[in-house]
């Protein structure tokens, strides 16, 4: 039996389009599909959407399977952007009206439709499998609806627009929850969250957010050190 939030998102799935299912995943993806089946809204991020209002966006978290085992898909954006310049990120963005409905499957079109423009993969090899709970980025007033991707058929990627994306690269889920690249980051403003140390990258805000999240109820959290501390300045 689907999850509720398979049904809502997999409504219009008769029609060939943005189905949400987690059959045939590989069993080490088990794991996340039950987070995605379960988790609350709390258990991911003290930032909730307003009661009303709110920019509505979707990202897609892309799991695939390269050399080093299970990886996860992310893009740097260009160091030349006004805000968040070089801040690794999941592909996603604003919710377009072709998209549909953002209470339904508008969020999962979205997340495929704005990582084929940010990476160039091809969205015919991906499995939607699920959709985390919407949530809230203050500073921009996104409403953000996080897609659960498994890359079934890889099809090469890189950075579409060099003038938005450094580079497009993949990391994988052991150099994730290797303590070693896992760090607590801390903004001038005040605001602590984790943060990792991976192919030469800071991954930190909401995307470092997401995966601890993720490594932590998918039982994938390796005990680490929360006092190694990164400083970020004030135009992060």
């Amino acid at each position: 039996m689907r999850s509720a939030r398979e049904q809502q998102y997999g409504k219009e799935a008769d029609a060939g389009e943005a189905a949400v299912t987690a059959e045939g995943l590989p069993e080490w993806l088990a794991p996340v599909s039950r987070v995605a089946a379960t988790i609350e809204p709390p258990q991911l991020s003290r930032f909730l959407p307003p009661e009303s209002g709110g920019r509505p966006s979707a990202v897609l978290i892309l799991f695939g399977h390269g050399p080093s085992g299970p990886e996860l898909l992310l893009m740097e954006r260009a160091g030349t952007l006004r805000s968040h310049a070089g801040q690794p990120s999941f592909p996603g963005g604003a919710l377009d009206p072709e998209d549909g409905d953002p209470e339904g499957s508008g969020p999962v079109r979205a997340a495929l439709r704005e990582a084929e423009e940010e990476t160039g993969l091809d969205p015919s090899g991906v499995q939607v499998f699920g959709v985390l709970p919407r949530l809230y980025i203050p500073v921009s007033g996104f409403v953000v609806t996080p897609v659960l991707g498994w890359w079934r058929r890889p099809t090469p990627v890189g950075a579409v627009d060099q003038a938005e994306t450094a580079r497009v690269f993949t990391v994988p889920v052991a150099d994730l929850t290797n303590p070693a690249h896992r760090v607590t980051t801390r903004h001038p403003s005040g605001h602590i969250g984790p943060g990792f140390l991976v192919e030469n990258a800071l991954v930190w805000g909401f995307t470092a957010g997401v995966i601890d999240r993720l490594l932590h109820y998918a039982g994938w959290e390796i005990p680490w050190d929360r006092d190694k501390a990164v400083p970020l300045d004030w135009r992060s």
